[in-house]
């Protein structure tokens, strides 16, 4: 019986893996739904990684489970293995394809990051440094970070937001209209631009639908460009521990329709205007049991005195 050529059997075997691997890279359910413009860009990115992954594992893990059953020792067999002294070709081989791997990914990753903004004139840290330092109005500042996309590189905002991190909490301030609110609220197919910045810690404000973050740090305006493509509610996290109650540092990005964007941005004006309170996020570990329950006084049905009961 003629032995089959290795050559043949990898042949073989990559004909099998690329389809597997090529399915599984491009159908997997890993990620949560897309909901910015440049989401897809990083998903693509993380489609071709995943697919370069589970090619390797496949071909790693089934190397080494047909080694287990090809040179498995027999029963009765108590000879030593065969002595192997090394293949130059093979090390080669193995050396140079990741190699390539990982000089194509970097490439693909720059070329990612510049369609996101991350690469245009201006963005060099030291040169923002510089810049800002030179400019009194920090809304006005260019931040470090993502600027946008190549639809939104060179254009002003449509909408700007300063966004503050501290512990435990984001605050959102919309410079153009006054409002200040515990949320994120933007119109769908806006091109929003987040100034942050941080009083205490490094924080790291991520909307894991958007595909994007960035970090709010301390004295340095940091800034991150984005175009919702989908209405909804996302989860705002906190990616950088930044002490105890880091794990709660959270709050969400209302992405609305247009139209109902303009209407709570009125409501929002109506009562800053007629002089309700806004709402500050604080850490509920700082807050006495009457400080915590204060703003529930009418709801729970007692006196304030009650209250003070309470705390003794």
């Amino acid at each position: 019986m003629q032995k089959v050529p290795v050559s043949l059997w990898t042949l073989l075997a990559g004909m099998i893996i690329s389809p597997i691997s090529i399915w599984i890279g491009q159908n997997h359910t890993l990620l949560p739904v897309q909901a910015s413009l440049q989401a897809p860009l990083v998903d693509g990115f993380f489609n071709i990684m995943f697919t370069i992954a589970i090619a390797l594992f496949l071909v790693v893990e089934g190397t080494i489970l047909i080694f287990l059953f090809i040179y498995r020792r027999r029963p009765g067999d108590n000879s030593d293995g065969t002595p192997v002294e090394g293949n130059l070709a093979l090390e080669i081989f193995w050396t140079a394809v990741p190699t390539v791997i990982v000089i194509a990914l970097g490439i693909y990753s720059v070329d990612i990051y510049n369609q996101m903004g991350g690469l245009e004139p201006g963005s060099h840290p030291h040169g923002q440094i510089a810049m800002a330092a030179t400019m009194n109005d920090d809304s006005k500042s260019p931040g470090i970070g993502i600027g946008g996309s190549p639809q939104t590189q060179g254009k002003p905002a449509d909408l700007v937001v300063d966004v503050k991190g501290i512990q435990f909490a984001w605050l959102f301030n919309y410079p153009e209209t006054g409002i200040s609110a515990g949320e994120l609220h933007v119109p769908v197919g806006a091109d929003v631009q987040l100034n942050l910045s941080a009083d205490d810690v490094i924080h790291s404000f991520w909307v894991p639908q958007f595909r994007l973050k960035q970090d709010a740090l301390p004295g340095i305006a940091t800034e991150l460009r984005f175009v919702a493509t989908k209405p909804g509610t996302y989860p705002v996290v906190c990616a950088e521990l930044c002490g105890g109650y880091h794990g709660s540092m959270r709050s969400q990005v209302v992405v609305h329709t247009q139209a109902d964007f303009d209407n709570w941005l009125t409501e929002n004006q109506i009562a800053q205007k007629a002089g309700k309170p806004q709402v500050v996020a604080v850490n509920p570990a700082n807050l006495s049991t009457s400080e915590f329950l204060a703003p529930y006084v009418d709801d729970l049905g007692v006196s304030t005195a009650t209250l003070a009961q309470i705390e003794k």
